[in-house]
């Protein structure tokens, strides 16, 4: 039997919404191998698009500050909910997501920077964990800016100002006021939040991700027995509607449900009079990629792989 535990079946389970039987056989074919039995699910038509992004699999908090025209965002991870919800926790978030307005970005810079009081943000991190009792770490952080126009921020499930479960930024650049600018940021974020594209345009999306994308598509396709050339086409056109689905400027606007980023971009430059460009967004979701174990199990999930 290949080398796989209920676990593994109750996981492939919740990211694919594949039935038991048919979770436990992905696996089987494919020697244990989660991802590889995901992609199977797909090309059998047995499961929907997973989503990494959409996982939610680790508790902590996500933090984001704007000052001027730059932005940043951190992920901090905590073992349960309780700690996020700590008001020791929570400050030390909101400080470190300011700290990395001065930082490049990159999470080891972050970490040696200065902490307010003394010492530094690892320092700090270390402290915390051992007062607080529960394991903690800064996981990642990203910052944005525009040399002119605005960098706007949406938070959705906060839990404090500037601190939730998804946290989002979006760079308009432009010589437009911020009573323009704030409302068409604001409302472009929670459509992000909500949305989760992948990049800013479909050529923006990683080459490897498309590559897995055109795997499956062709391998489904095959199975229709159509002639090559169709076939061909047929995986063209799965990867465009992928690109389309995608990408924050194809993508229908979650509001009116009709109208592309892009055109409500243009729309709001020309009643603005002065043009807005959307140059790039951050979009944090709290646990995303994290792969976290589960303690208790479905009998029938156990008895499954047992059989």
């Amino acid at each position: 039997m290949a080398d796989f535990s209920a676990k593994d079946v109750k996981e492939l389970r919740e990211r694919t919404g594949a039935g038991m039987m048919d979770s436990k056989k992905a696996l089987e074919e494919n020697d244990g191998d989660m991802e590889a039995a995901v992609d199977w699910l797909r090309t059998k038509g047995l499961a929907a698009a997973a989503k990494k992004a959409g996982r939610t699999a680790a508790e902590g908090l996500v933090g984001v500050a704007v000052r001027g025209t730059e932005g940043a965002a951190v992920e901090v991870n905590s073992e349960t909910d309780f700690v996020a919800k700590n008001d020791k926790f929570q400050d030390f978030v909101a400080k470190v997501t300011a700290i990395a307005l001065d930082t490049k970005g990159d999470v080891e810079a972050l970490k040696a920077a200065d902490y307010p009081g003394g010492g530094t943000v690892e320092e700090k991190l270390t402290d915390n964990i051992a007062t607080i009792g529960e394991n903690q770490g800064l996981r990642r952080v990203a910052r944005i800016g525009v040399g002119s126009g605005a960098v706007v921020s949406y938070v959705h499930n906060a839990a404090a100002p500037d601190l939730g479960k998804i946290g989002v930024l979006v760079a308009l650049e432009s010589e437009a006021g911020d009573d323009v600018l704030q409302p068409l940021g604001k409302q472009l974020a929670m459509h992000i939040a909500a949305a989760a594209p992948l990049a800013l345009t479909g050529e923006d999306l990683d080459a490897e991700t498309i590559e897995r994308e055109r795997a499956i598509a062709r391998e489904k396709a095959a199975e229709s027995g159509k002639p090559d050339n169709i076939i061909a086409k047929m995986v063209d056109g799965a990867i465009a509607k992928y690109r389309k689905e995608n990408a924050l400027m194809s993508q229908v606007f979650v509001i009116d449900n009709k109208t592309k980023i892009e055109d409500v971009v243009a729309q709001a430059a020309k009643e603005a009079g002065t043009a807005i460009t959307l140059k790039d967004f951050i979009r944090f979701q709290l646990g995303e990629g994290i792969e976290k174990r589960q303690e208790n199990f479905a009998d029938e999930v156990a008895a499954a792989v047992a059989g």
